[in-house]
């Protein structure tokens, strides 16, 4: 797939604006728990979750701080690609396409 494709479909799935830039949003939130020892930093989790990813472009990721999840989005072959790692332990929860 050719990299202006790839730019369109990443744009086409990535929000206009912050999603929860404001007070009490997902990544103050983050912070707070991060700050409180409750979860692990993003970059600590995308250390451990990006290199298993061969072949996938990381786009991004986003935070659940009701589930304390870190949903870390990839894109392969015109795909999108979800992994959802528990922020507390960093184990992948889950991945899906």
């Amino acid at each position: 797939m050719n990299k202006f494709l790839a730019l369109i479909l990443a744009a086409a799935i990535m929000p206009a604006g912050p999603v929860h830039a404001g007070p009490g949003g997902a990544q103050e939130k983050a912070r707070r728990d991060l700050r409180a020892g409750n979860v692990r930093s993003l970059p600590d989790i995308e250390r451990a979750v990006v290199p298993q990813m061969q072949g996938a472009q990381y786009i991004g990721p986003e935070y659940d701080p009701a589930a304390y999840v870190y949903r870390l989005k990839f894109i392969q072959d015109g795909h999108v690609i979800f992994v959802d790692v528990d922020a507390r332990t960093g184990q992948v929860i889950r991945q899906s396409r």
